[in-house]
This record gives structure tokens, C-alpha cells and sequence, in this order.
């Protein structure tokens, strides 16, 4: 009989990895809110209930007698694989890391404690806390957001004192744990995602993106161009501080996501959860860009077993390989798509890896309020930059979304 593995939740994102486990021969259960749940037609067992509900969760590790609880690119799972994993004598990342690495404010006490940069920052209960934060900041500008959500869902660019209220209601929706907001400082600059692997209790950086957001939207990534080096910023630098950060936690194994802003004199982490990077970055641009089979890392180290010294993935030579994810636009006020035309080209092109559209004909899109309702993207892995500059022109170039009497490329 197979042994059971079980993964929260249950969208689209944990395809990948309810397939890898497959193919390491592992039964699969899923469980998700969701009856019609993405990743359930893949899965051995189907479970349906609230990932947020530990005891359910715990209850139906338990019935099944799995020896494994995964979950990536997810971070509101992340406190759920843990106390369950605990409550089972599994290896875990425990319930104190995991809230280090969802709880924002956490974040930004850990690394005030470490002396590692940080912006001026306070947790707020109430809309009268923020105020009074905001006016005490030399410059008029902040950013609002949920302590623990994902998505960009609740984030909130703040300019002036009148929209703080309204704001702050619309933000501690989302914090599920604690009622309150995290109001910092806003970090004028370019954005950076890093994603890594920990293995034996060594953190490897294995993949840099830059990041360009909406003109609408300056919260919401529109491209992640990842590549080994820049020219303008230190990505050496950026690694050693990722790596330093996950390390002193004490991280004992697993994925982590980080995203930084580089202020113009140093990289200000913005966040970091111990989970791969969402939109397929973990199942599809790290092994593509690196050649290493994270999936089986990450097994590894749930499973507690022996792992290679971490020498072979420090020594993986991406040659110069770049790659980007870029999300499609939906210029001016939206509508009903009429076709997607230039499809082909992404089909029959070998350094394309993935694409979605995440709408069909007839249906109705607008610009994107947070990034679970961006409206689709694209993968690709080139040789080179230059390379990959070409690939990007010639789809924005031919692929085209065709709005009813509009014809608006993206």
C-alpha cells in the first residue's frame, strides 16, 4: 500500500507538486474549501474543508495516517502544515517559524532585532493608531496592508490623511490571526523577488528576479525578469542578506519567497514566507533556470531524510539562463474578450514553459485589484538576456486580447 502524503490547499498552484509526489509513487490527499477545487482531479483523496480549520485538518491527517504534510506557494497555509505536522511528531517547520514567516510584523521585529534594514513600521488596531502613525512620517506616504493575508490583498498605498480610515477598514479584513494592519514607512525603489532552498540548515539563493508593477497599480507586479546578475544592483550582496536572514531563523529546511526594495543605499526586505514563489516560480522558473529538482529537495527535508551536502547546489551553473513571468494588462477600462489572437506563437515557442489565460470568449475583464485577479501570464527561459529581450518583444509584438470594439494589444 502507498504511503500517504497529504497537501494544502487545493488550487491550481499545488498541481505540480501533487504530481511530483505521484511520481514518486506517494497516495495524495488534498484538501481545499472547495468541492470543484483545482488541484482535486489530481489528487488520490479529496478532502473538503477550511484550510484555516487545524483541528478538521489535523483530524483528517489522522484518519488517512499520513506521514506528510506539504504545501507551497501558499502562505495562509503555512501555521496549518505546521501544527498538524507537530501534533503528528512530523518534521516540521514549527508553529513559532511559521508565524515568523506570515506574520508581517513579525518580520519587521525579527529583523529590527537582527539589525537588519527595515522601514519605519507599526502594528495598528485601530484606524486612529494609523493616523497618528502617518502624520509622524517626515514623508506623507505609506503603505497599509494585512498582517498575515497573501495576494496583495488588503495593500494599500496611502497619500493623504483622509484616506487612511477608509483604508484601514478595507485592509484588517484580511488579517486573519491578529486584528490589526501593518503601517510602514512607503521605500521609494526597485523591487526584487529571491527565491531559495533550505538544505541540512543551509539557505542557497537560487533565483533573483527584478520586478516592474502597473502604472494603475504600483502594489501589483505586471513582470519578474530573473537573471544571475545586474548591472545597476548587487545581487552577491542581496543573496548573502537572504541567506543570512533565513539562517539566523533557523529555518531547518523547505522554500522560502522573499521580496526586497533596494532604497538606494541598501535592500529592504519587504516580506519572505517559507514557501515557494507563487505563479508556478517554484514548479517551473527555479528548476528551468537552475536544473535543480527543488520538489525532491523539498520531500527530502519533510520527510526528514538524509540530504547531500548542499556543495552540488552551490556549484549549479545557470550559463548566463534568464527567464521572466509576466502577467497580461487589460488596457483601458476593460470588457468582454472577442479572441486572443497570436495564441500560436506562444504555443510553438520552445522557450515558452507556460502560459494561461485565465478568461475565455464572452467573458468580461478588468485591471487587476489584487494579484489572485491578474488575468493571466506567461513563462519563458532564454540563454541569455539578450535572447529572452527578443522573445518578449515578439510577443508583445503578435499576442493581442481582442476586446469587444476594441482591438488593445498587451
Amino acid at each position: 500500500m502507498k504511503k500517504k502524503i497529504m497537501v494544502i490547499p487545493g488550487a491550481k498552484a499545488q498541481i505540480p507538486l501533487i504530481c511530483k509526489l505521484q511520481e514518486e509513487r506517494y497516495c495524495v490527499v488534498c484538501v481545499n474549501p472547495y468541492k470543484d477545487s483545482p488541484a482535486f482531479p489530481y489528487a488520490d483523496i479529496c478532502e473538503q474543508g477550511d484550510i484555516l480549520d487545524r483541528e478538521f485538518c489535523l483530524d483528517v491527517a489522522k484518519r488517512h495516517e499520513v506521514i506528510a504534510v506539504l504545501s507551497d506557494e501558499c502562505d495562509i497555509a503555512m501555521p496549518t502544515v505546521a501544527y498538524v505536522s507537530e501534533k503528528l511528531g512530523l518534521p516540521s517547520i514549527g508553529s513559532k517559524l511559521a508565524a515568523l514567516y506570515t506574520n508581517k510584523y513579525l518580520m519587521r521585529e525579527f529583523c529590527r532585532e537582527h539589525a537588519m534594514p527595515y522601514p519605519k513600521y507599526r502594528q495598528c488596531r485601530s484606524a486612529g493608531e494609523a493616523v497618528a502613525f502617518f502624520r509622524n512620517l517626515e514623508k506623507k506616504k505609506m503603505i497599509i496592508k494585512p498582517l498575515d493575508s497573501n495576494s496583495s490583498r488588503g495593500v494599500f498605498t496611502i497619500v493623504s490623511e483622509e484616506m487612511v480610515e477608509p483604508h484601514f477598514a478595507q485592509a484588517i479584513v484580511f488579517s486573519k490571526v491578529n486584528q490589526a494592519v501593518l503601517c510602514e514607512e512607503y521605500i521609494e525603489g526597485t523591487e526584487f523577488t529571491v527565491d531559495g532552498v533550505v538544505v541540512n540548515g543551509k539557505h542557497y539563493s537560487l533565483a533573483i528576479s527584478k520586478k516592474k508593477h502597473y502604472a494603475y497599480n504600483p502594489n501589483i507586479a505586471c513582470e519578474l525578469y530573473f537573471s544571475e546578475e545586474d548591472e545597476e544592483y548587487d545581487y552577491v550582496r542581496l543573496r548573502e542578506q537572504n541567506d543570512r536572514f533565513v539562517e539566523m531563523s533557523g529555518l531547518p529546511f523547505g522554500f522560502t519567497h522573499a521580496e526586497y526594495k533596494y532604497n538606494g543605499k541598501e535592500f529592504v526586505l519587504i516580506e519572505i514566507g517559507a514557501r515557494g514563489g507563487g505563479n508556478f516560480i517554484s514548479s517551473h522558473i527555479v528548476p528551468n533556470l537552475t536544473g535543480i529538482d527543488n520538489y525532491k529537495l523539498l520531500l527530502e527535508g519533510t520527510l526528514g531524510a538524509p540530504q547531500l551536502p548542499g556543495e552540488h547546489i552551490k556549484s549549479v551553473d545557470a550559463a548566463g539562463k534568464c527567464a521572466v513571468l509576466k502577467f497580461w494588462d487589460v488596457q483601458g477600462n476593460g470588457g468582454k474578450v472577442v479572441r486572443v489572437d497570436g495564441e500560436d506563437i506562444l504555443k510553438n515557442l520552445p522557450q515558452i514553459v507556460l502560459y494561461e489565460f485565465q478568461f475565455k470568449p464572452g467573458d468580461i475583464i478588468h485591471k487587476a485589484e489584487n494579484d489572485s485577479a491578474r488575468v493571466g501570464f506567461y513563462i519563458a527561459v532564454a540563454k541569455s538576456r539578450e535572447e529572452l529581450d527578443r522573445l518578449i518583444l515578439k510577443i508583445e509584438e503578435n499576442v493581442c486580447i481582442v476586446l469587444e470594439g476594441e482591438d488593445v494589444r498587451n
